[in-house]
Parts: structure tokens; sequence; C-alpha cells
């Protein structure tokens, strides 16, 4: 970092509590989970959820246990109203599942915010408003005083509201936004405004959200403001006290562990920390986690390779694939001392009696949450491209590239659905023979020479000069090209004659094992005239006609789009 830049920035400001008493308590029981993804973490998407994609979300959220979803902000788009209306017009709310809504301190956003919920059983209605310093001096340009009397005239309008329906049973939820950047003693005050209103009882609690909107400091801190605030609430026993934490400085299922120790009771949260700028606190993690502990987390998520699919195919994010307990290779060791280490501990846990999970590297069965020790090697409409790549090495040979999983991926995918089963490993590699070592139309290749290689020193440069008799369309053709190596002056051959403009973009090769190690591998990838990118897959004991074969196989691919 430059020197200067430092300067910019200070540090958080703390405060004296010497008599905490967080940091001897233990999580024993999971807090009550919210799930924020048809929210915060649609709010975070670049294509937010269409309404076909919020349903499916949402019934990935109930599967997994979730009892509060928060399904939207109705009165900030007509998207999330028509979600809110469709949830509760076509019942498809369970009993003991409650929505929850997010509205801001203002009259039209209130009374269209009731309206979306009008016939609904139960919801939460999540009032917030922004108290924190830089906030309430840059954005607002209102004092303490103006800020509380924004937040109580809308806890009023909130229950004024209410009564129009009295269908409907309400709980209140009340969020002073950025709460980590407010004075606490003001954060105090104006909850305590906001529940004069509300009135709440231990019958009857409100939830108070305590978020940490950007994260501005390490998670002791976080707890230090969360036992301050719990020990000093008049009514402590009229209100469930939720966290909602941030990721700004990558800590955040950290800060809500701690956080629920200094007397958290409610954590709301996305799926995989999906959401604004670095995320929400990732419930996931936080889960499981707890389970590692002994503690039932309260969710099913003993098949996380279905969660991971339907998250990325809605949110169309990626699942890291280091992510803990659900990234791709968590469960997989490549160093073989971790292999043996792992395998003698799997080994002894099975021969032990007493039932406890102790084997080295791995904090969690990976049956547990539907995975193995190895990569995904039996493959259905489930499975990741990763373990499709499994099996390709594992049971064939082929390495293929990393950036060539999606492609290969897909196709088998599509098979699987088609198919509408568990697809053995020699239907994969039928496959991959089909689409790539297959194709010859309308390019077969019937003979090819490097006719002549030479080296210029003045140049410091190598050319080739190649002739490659092929079928076009079923029509033997010879073509003849240079360039600086045989592939090249056979990409300029095929350019000049037969294929038009096409440019290499990727290119990999390797030694075949798996029974084939007297040949090699080329995987190509070729953009064409029209920018479409394509894989394209030779193989031949001759590394260079391997690659020849490879542009031939990603060519063919491309005519046939």
């Amino acid at each position: 970092m430059k020197p200067e830049a430092v300067k910019k920035y200070r540090p958080f400001p703390s405060f004296d509590m010497p008599d905490r008493n967080w940091p001897s308590q233990a999580i024993t029981t999971a807090p009550v989970w919210c799930s924020v993804d048809l929210r915060d973490g649609n709010q975070a998407l670049i294509q937010p959820m269409s309404l076909a994609k919020k349903l499916e979300m949402f019934k990935l959220l109930v599967d997994v246990g979730f009892k509060e979803i928060e399904v939207g902000f109705p009165s900030a788009s007509q998207v999330e109203y028509d979600f809110t209306r469709t949830l509760i017009d076509q019942e498809l709310i369970p009993e003991g599942v409650l929505i929850q809504v997010l509205t801001q301190a203002r009259a039209h956003l209130i009374e269209k915010t009731f309206a979306s919920l009008k016939g609904a059983r139960e919801a939460i209605v999540h009032l917030y408003n922004s108290t924190s310093v830089l906030q309430r001096r840059t954005v607002f340009k209102m004092n303490r005083k103006e800020i509380i009397a924004l937040a109580v005239e809308g806890a009023r309008l909130i229950k004024e509201e209410e009564a129009k329906y009295p269908e409907t049973h309400f709980r209140y939820e009340y969020s002073p936004e950025s709460f980590t950047g407010t004075e606490l003693e003001f954060a105090l005050e104006i909850c305590e405004a906001v529940m004069d209103v509300w009135q709440p009882t231990p019958d009857e609690p409100v939830i108070i959200n305590l978020p940490a909107t950007v994260e501005l400091a390490s998670p002791n801190v976080y707890a230090d403001q969360i036992e301050w605030f719990s020990r000093r609430v008049s009514r402590r026993d009229a209100i469930i006290l939720s966290l909602h934490a941030h990721n700004d400085r990558g800590c955040a299922v950290a800060a809500t562990e701690l956080g629920l120790l200094a007397g958290g009771q409610r954590v709301e949260g996305t799926l995989f920390g999906n959401g604004e700028r670095t995320g929400n606190v990732d419930i996931i993690t936080l889960a499981l986690n707890m389970f590692t502990q002994g503690i039932d987390p309260r969710l099913d998520l003993h098949e996380i390779n279905q969660l991971v699919e339907v998250y990325e195919r809605v949110t169309h994010l990626p699942v890291h694939p280091r992510h803990p307990y659900a990234g791709e290779l968590v469960y997989t060791a490549f160093s073989g001392s971790h292999q043996d280490a792992i395998n003698k501990g799997m080994t002894m846990y099975e021969e032990a009696e007493s039932g406890l999970w102790e084997v080295p590297y791995l904090t969690i069965d990976p049956t547990d949450v539907g995975r193995t020790y190895e990569s995904i090697i039996r493959i259905n409409s489930q499975s990741g491209k990763g373990g499709i790549a499994y099996v390709m090495d594992k049971e064939f040979g082929f390495k293929l590239p990393k950036e060539m999983h999606p492609e290969f991926g897909t196709i088998i995918q599509d098979l699987t659905e088609r198919e509408g089963r568990e697809l053995q490993p020699q239907e994969i590699y039928d496959s991959f023979e089909k689409v790539y070592l297959s194709v010859s139309q309308p390019f077969a290749l019937k003979g090819f020479n490097t006719v002549k290689r030479h080296f210029d020193s003045a140049d410091k440069a190598s050319f080739a000069d190649v002739e490659a008799n092929l079928l076009v369309d079923g029509v033997e053709r010879t073509l003849k090209g240079s360039g600086n190596g045989p592939l090249d002056a056979f990409c300029a051959a095929m350019k000049a004659s037969v294929a038009g403009e096409f440019t290499l973009c990727s290119y990999h090769e390797h030694a075949l094992s798996g029974g084939q190690s007297a040949k090699a591998a080329a995987y190509i990838e070729i953009e064409d005239a029209g920018g479409s990118r394509f894989w394209g897959v030779g193989v031949d004991t001759d590394i260079i006609v391997a690659s020849i074969k490879a542009v031939m196989s990603a060519l063919n691919r491309s005519c046939q789009r």
C-alpha cells in the first residue's frame, strides 16, 4: 500500500467494558434462523430473480427448514409485490413458516407493504431507518431528534395499518440500520422509542435487529456492542434480539458467533453468504459450524450438492470450490500425506465403537451432507462439472482443462436430465467420444505431413511448412500452409482455404493414462468469427497430430451449432 493512503483511515473507536461476559459463554442451541436470500441476497444480484426463480428459491428455503423468510421489499418494485401476493394467493406458505417483508419508515411505502400482505395468516413487518453518525451527516442531514421522530412515525403508521387487516396476525421487527456505526446510547434510545409505540410483551415480543450493515471493526467489538445493548434495553423479555452481519472485513461468521455468545437469539443471513458488497453472513457455514460442535442446527443440510445446484442456477453466482463444507474440493486432498492420514483416520473411525467422528483434516463426515471423501464420481442431474471431470480423469485418463469443465458439464447435465437417472462412467465417456472425438463433418483428416521445419538464427524464430489431406463435406482436398510451427501452419491453411477466420484461445496437452499411455491428448479452444467459443479434443500417438485433430474437432463443433 502507498504510505500516504493509510492516513485516510482511523481505527474504530473502542469502548471500555471490563465486565463483559460473552467470552466465557458457549453456544448450546441454534438460533432462530431468518433467510434474507429473497431480499438482501436478491438485491445483490446483477440480474435480480424472476418470479419463477423466486418461487424456486422459496421452496428450497422451506425444504431446508427455515421458519422465517424475508420474501422481499414489496413497496420497492412490482416483482417484489407480485411475488408476495403469489405466495399468499396461491397458498404456498406452509403452516409454521412466517414470511417477512421490509419497509422504510414512509407512509406510502408502509401502506403498500400492508396491501401486499392482505389475506396472510401471519407475517413479520420489518421497519428500518438508518441511524449511523455518517448517514445522518452525509445522507439525511438530520439530527438525532429528527431520526427518532421518523422511526416513531413509521412505528405508529404500522400500528394504524395493522387495524385494517384483522384477519392477519402481525409481528413487528425494527432495525436501526448501520447499528455498528451508531452511538450505542442513541441506538438504545431509538429502539426504546419504537417499542414505546409497539408495546411488546413476553407473549407478543418484537424483534430488535441490530445489523452490522457495514462491518467496521473486529468481531469482538460487535459482540461488545450486542452485550452492551442486551444488558440495558428495557423489556428484555419482550424482545427477540436479532443479528444481521455483513462481511466487509471477511468476519461475518465470527462476528455472528460472538454476537450469539453476547445475547443474540436470532440470525438473519443468506445461503453461502450472498448479499450486497462482500455479502451477508453465511448461514450454511454458521449452521454446520454448530453441527461440528454437536449442536443440532435445525436446518436440513444433508444434501449439500442440491443446495449448491439450485443456488447457482437461481442466482447465477458460483460457490467457490474451497467454500467451507459445500465447495467442490473441500473433501478432496491432493497432498499424498493428507490422503494417507485421512484414509487411516477413516479406517480407524469405521473400526471404533465410540461413534465419534475423529478423522485428520476433516472436521465433518462428508456423508452427513451427502458428499464423499473424494470428488463426486456418481453422476446424475445433481452432479457438478468437477465430478464429471473426475470420472474422465480417473476412469479414462482424460485430464480436461478446468476452462473446459463448464462446456462438457453442460452436455452431461443435459443428458442426465433427458435420461432421468444416474449415468455410468462408460456412458459419460461415450458422450465425450461422440461430441469431441468422433465428429467428422464437415472436416475429416486423412493425412498430415510436416514438409519442412527450420530455424532462422537471425530472427530467432522457427517456421514450418505443412501439407494436409482432408475430406471437406465428403470431397477430398489437399491444403498447404506455412506458420511458426506445424499447428500454426495448419490453422493458416484452414483459414485460407476452407474454414474462414477463427482464433486459438487455449491449448492443453498431456500423455494419456488409463491404459492408453502410448497416446497423447490435446485440448484446443477456438473462437469463431461470430465470437462463439468451442472446445475440441484430439488423440494420437503423435502430439502434433493430436493437436491438429483437436482443431478440427473444435471447427466441426462450431459448424454444427
